[in-house]
């Protein structure tokens, strides 16, 4: 078993967590949420991340794609993948955005999931420019910002191991949410970050050196699953199946010709992110048609769970 050390710091966290947060009483929220929970009557409750890959579901649902073709789903979004899995892991959704690292662990863990697509999840490290971290060698001693038993732990582990500096002298610190990540830069309390889009864009419009992104060696490991408990006919969770993915690919089709600017509006508010990040997403950003995650990514992702046990 491969030995990993996290750092945990609640006074640090608690800190950040009220800087982040809002005047919003949560007992409200929970009782908001089970409301709307309770009334919602979709065939797919689907939970996603404030992030770019999830965009093409973003544009389905806004622009009525779902409904045009057939599908009935709603949406729930939460800043932590780890908050997803527990509300699919709960039976409070049936679907989910995720990655083939937490998707595989969940099928180990028992749950029936089906890969429905893979998406275009991309993650880059940055570096905080007080750490002064501008190559991998230079990590010894840094604190590097990820979830556990997610892909962030994994390119986590490979980077440290192709770095040359020794696995015991990096230190994996667990933040899940990404917008406490982001305030872990902005306050410059972490090295490293694993951040996806458009956070990435927001850290590299603070200076922030990219050390790695998986595009450079094509590492995909961003997947949609669902349930198939979730709908228990057969012939209607498979027409419900291939009406999601039919709205999907029309939503990938349309951001592909129209461009990320034409669908500012759920950017910004979907990730919550400002005009200026949207204008600074990289211009070759294009969204893959419904498929099935690459075997190899699978295999990946299969063998670095192997080795945590």
């Amino acid at each position: 078993m491969r030995k990993i050390y996290y750092i945990l710091s609640i006074t640090l966290l608690a800190c950040l967590l009220n800087a982040c947060g809002g005047d919003d009483d949560s007992a409200a929220n929970n009782n908001d949420f089970y409301a709307q929970w309770s009334a919602d009557t979709a065939l797919v409750k689907m939970a996603v991340m404030p992030t770019l890959d999830c965009l093409p579901i973003y544009v389905a649902a806004d622009h009525g794609m779902f409904e045009r073709h057939g599908a009935s789903v709603s949406l729930y979004t939460y800043d932590a993948q780890m908050d997803c899995d527990t509300a699919f892991k709960g039976g409070w959704v049936g679907a989910m955005a995720t990655d083939l690292v937490r998707a595989e662990r969940l099928k180990e863990q028992g749950m029936n999931l089906d890969y429905l697509t893979a998406t275009d999840l991309n993650w880059q490290l940055l570096s905080s420019r007080s750490s002064r971290v501008k190559r991998l060698s230079q990590m010894e001693d840094k604190m590097v910002a990820m979830t556990r038993y997610s892909a962030t732990a994994m390119l986590a582990d490979e980077l440290v191991d192709t770095s040359g500096v020794v696995n015991e002298h990096v230190f994996r610190i667990q933040v899940n949410s990404i917008f406490v990540r982001l305030s872990m830069l902005e306050t410059q309390v972490m090295d490293l970050l694993l951040l996806p889009e458009p956070q990435a864009t927001v850290a590299r419009n603070m200076e922030s050196p990219v050390l790695y992104d998986t595009r450079w060696n094509n590492v995909s490991m961003g997947v949609v699953v669902m349930n198939d408990t979730t709908i228990a006919d057969a012939t209607l969770r498979k027409s419900q199946r291939e009406a999601f993915l039919n709205a999907y690919n029309e939503a990938c089709d349309s951001l592909n010709e129209l461009g990320l600017k034409r669908y500012r509006d759920i950017i910004m508010k979907r990730c919550r992110v400002t005009p200026a990040v949207v204008d600074s997403l990289p211009s070759d950003i294009q969204f893959t048609p419904a498929h099935q995650p690459f075997q190899q990514d699978v295999d990946r992702a299969v063998k670095w769970l192997n080795m945590q046990y």
